[in-house]
């Protein structure tokens, strides 16, 4: 037994002596490899140096003999042989096995420079011609920008004696050499050759410096007054100070520092934003400042981060309006069009979103008795009667938001929070029809908070409406500064139709409504049958529109009143239905007008294309749908001079007054003269293609769509791009966002909402509504923790 351990135990010892010197032996082959590696390294290294140090001598020779002083071609004379016995040394086959044999553990490899040392230089020692390389392991290995140094240019200075501690001697001679080349006259084809700017890229791209950034001025305090004041425009807005008296404090104290200005980026270069306003200019130049110092500035105290990212997907355009079919009114009509003519062009997903009336509401709005059990049949209706007119299927989303009619107010008002219904991978941009009215008890979220860009789209003149009421001065006082102050905060772009409408932050006057197509085949047809000798126009004149006082009924009684004995004769057919109908209908019985009153039809109903005449007298309008249907059927309109009207006086057949006598006048003339047919031009002006390209163009809708994901206005210096957006700090961000936060609490309060005239309720949905909508319950939707 014990001679049996005994051999167990000097096997084990063999088997482990064994494994270390294997172990060992690899270790060493490995070691052995790497050195090898590192010496064919350095001998391709070599190889290379010498090919490009003979292309060098060799490139444009011809030209260098023919021109080149006597003593520069007796140096490269006596460098080439030198360099030829170098490559001979180190191309040898046994220099990798020496330099394998003399690599020990701790010896150094010495290389015999000293033949190219003489010839390139006369004076100064290298440690005896000797360039030594220490192993890795026993120090910093050789750095290759250490070895060749860094090309410099003509004007460039270092210092010498630091660089002289750098560069290998040799080399550094070499490169001194060149420079000496590159300064005389007769090698400037030379100087200027690809092969030397290679080269010398090349050496640059070894050792790089930081670029030297160009200093940006500091802002002065003019400039700093200037972006206070124009920032602070909500704040004195809202204390009566007008917009344009804080624009020409801005102008005057901007003009103080113009020079600044001018060279917002750097001196010596012209302004980019010639033709722009200053605002701009201010802001592009604060951005310059703020990037110049590295600032990046986020977004507002009020910001929302969250916002959908459309970077890597289609576009989407959501529209929220106030109205929907069968009501025919303008808040539904219109954005009805708007959806389906920006779906046309499939460049971005459209949903309309429409309010949804229970039962009891619709028999109060929709006319006809018609009414719907559930949203999928009003959507049918929808639809049916969108494609009839525009003649293509429209591709968009029809979705339903919670509504109740206000009797009051005559118009629908949001239940909840109607931003919840566009799911947020959606929310990208929103147009809000009507924005007042929408945000009046608007208590959700806010709505440039879930969009990347929200436009609101005024229709209606409310405070014209209002001070038709009882105590309606002081009313309107208080809604001109309600929807001054929700549009503010709701919006980024206001779309006004017409200068009738009140004057809003961030607002632009542009009709962008246009005429149902059936209404232009009409005109089309009138056009083809007047060539043809055929009788167009069999009747005369007439009205139609909702029948309440506010829609011009009043104005058009008191004209007909007054001059009913200079309009002797004159019939006048009224088309509408309405909440006052009976009244009017009895006062123009009492006056003894002669007025014939006719139920509310279509206004492209066969029974209306006879008329020759369409009168329309109201100044209540923002735009008037019907005004447009009349001209593009090739009708005369006669209308008042009125804002609301500024948009047909281009075409022929709109014929304006300003008094009550003129008024008589332009009736008679159109009574006694046939209309004129309306040019292709008038024709697409009036169609619905042109008012969408306008639509784009104004809400700036075509920018937002087509710009690139960093998305803001900018400007472009020194080859680089400066967003205003990402890099300036907005104190008008910060007010709105203190505005809509403000406006939250606010609608929060049930007793406030109801002293401003809110339908009780309103906050949020009722049980009627989630059944027919299929919603959760409000308190399950929005649960109150804790409770």
């Amino acid at each position: 037994m014990a001679s049996e351990g005994q051999a167990s135990t000097s096997s084990n010892a063999f088997s482990f002596i064994s494994k270390g010197w294997r172990e060992v032996k690899d270790s060493a082959d490995a070691d052995l490899q790497l050195m090898k590696h590192r010496a064919n390294e350095f001998k391709n290294l070599a190889t290379s140096f010498d090919r490009e140090l003979e292309n060098l001598f060799k490139f444009n020779s011809a030209s260098a003999i023919r021109s080149s002083p006597r003593s520069e071609i007796d140096f490269v004379k006596r460098l080439q042989p030198k360099l030829s016995e170098f490559r001979r040394v180190y191309s040898s086959p046994d220099f990798s096995k020496k330099v394998l044999e003399k690599w020990g553990p701790r010896s150094r490899i010495r290389i015999d420079l000293s033949a190219i040392k003489n010839a390139l230089v006369s004076e100064g020692e290298n440690r005896d011609g000797v360039m030594e390389f220490d192993r890795v392991r026993r120090g910093r290995p050789l750095k290759f920008s250490e070895f060749w140094g860094e090309w410099k240019g003509d004007g460039e200075a270092e210092d010498e004696e630091r660089q002289s501690n750098r560069d290998w001697e040799p080399i550094r001679a070499l490169k001194t050499r060149l420079k000496e080349f590159e300064k005389r006259e007769f090698l400037g084809g030379f100087k200027n050759s690809e092969f030397v700017e290679k080269f010398k890229s090349s050496l640059k791209s070894m050792y790089k410096e930081p670029e030297e950034s160009k200093a940006v001025p500091p802002l002065d305090v003019t400039e700093l007054l200037a972006c206070l004041v124009r920032q602070s425009e909500p704040f004195l807005d809202q204390l009566g100070v007008r917009r344009n008296v804080c624009e020409k404090i801005v102008g005057s104290l901007c003009s103080k520092s113009k020079n600044q200005l001018l060279h917002p980026l750097s001196s010596g270069e012209s302004s980019v934003l010639d033709g722009e306003n200053i605002n701009d200019e201010l802001d592009l130049r604060i951005a310059s400042v703020l990037q110049s110092t590295g600032h990046s500035y986020d977004g507002g105290f009020w910001t929302d981060h969250a916002k959908n990212d459309p970077s890597d997907q289609k576009r989407h355009v959501a529209i929220v309006t106030t109205a929907s079919l069968p009501w025919m009114t303008g808040t539904a009509v219109n954005p009805l069009f708007r959806a389906a003519y920006l779906a046309e062009s499939a460049k971005q997903n459209v949903t309309l979103l429409v309010p949804w009336l229970c039962k009891s509401d619709q028999e109060l709005v929709y006319p006809s008795d018609v009414t719907f059990t559930s949203p999928e049949e009003q959507e049918t209706y929808i639809r049916n009667w969108l494609e009839e007119r525009v003649g293509f299927k429209a591709d968009f989303k029809i979705s339903f938001y919670p509504g109740k009619f206000s009797k009051e107010r005559r118009s629908i008002i949001p239940a909840g929070d109607t931003s919840q219904f566009i799911p947020s991978k959606d929310a990208d941009i929103a147009i809000l029809e009507e924005p007042e009215h929408l945000n009046w008890y608007h208590h959700g979220k806010r709505w440039t908070d879930k969009f990347n860009h929200v436009v609101g789209v005024v229709h209606t003149n409310y405070l014209e409406y209002i001070k038709r009421e009882k105590n309606g001065a002081l009313q309107a006082f208080f809604v001109k500064h309600i929807n001054n102050w929700v549009t503010r905060a709701y919006c980024d772009k206001v779309l006004r139709l017409s200068a009738a409408t009140q004057d809003l932050p961030r607002s632009v006057i542009c009709n962008v409504h246009g005429v149902n197509p059936k209404f232009l085949r009409i005109g089309e047809k009138v056009a083809a049958d007047r060539e043809l000798g055929q009788e167009t126009f069999s009747k005369g004149a007439y009205f139609l529109g909702k029948m309440v006082w506010a829609k011009g009924y009043r104005e058009l009684i008191d004209l007909l009143a007054k001059h009913k004995n200079n309009l002797d004769g004159f019939k006048l057919d009224v088309y509408g239905n309405g909440e006052d109908a009976n009244e009017v209908q009895s006062t123009a019985k009492s006056l003894d007008l002669n007025l014939n009153f006719l139920k509310g039809r279509d206004h492209a109903d066969d029974s209306l294309h006879g008329y020759k005449v369409f009168i329309n007298p109201s100044v209540s309008d923002v735009l008037c749908t019907a005004t447009a249907e009349a001209l593009a059927m090739g009708k005369f309109v006669v209308c008042a001079n009125h804002p609301s009207n500024e948009f047909f006086r281009s075409f022929p057949n709109c014929l304006t007054y300003e008094t009550p006598e003129d008024f008589v006048a332009k009736v008679k003339e159109a009574m006694e003269s046939d209309p004129k047919p309306l040019t292709p031009e008038q024709r697409y002006n009036l169609s619905w293609e042109a008012a969408t390209q306008r639509f784009m163009e104004y809400s700036d809708l075509d920018k937002v769509l087509n710009k690139d994901n960093n998305g803001a206005k900018s400007s472009i210096g020194n080859g680089k791009k400066i967003s205003k957006s990402a890099s300036v700090p907005s104190l008008t961000g910060m007010v709105d966002g203190g505005l809509a936060f403000a406006h939250y609490c606010l609608t929060g309060n049930e007793f406030l909402r109801l002293c401003t005239g809110a339908i009780p309720g309103t906050r949020d949905y009722d049980k009627q509504h989630c059944k027919d909508l299929h919603l959760l319950p409000p308190h399950v939707e929005n649960p109150i923790y804790g409770w």
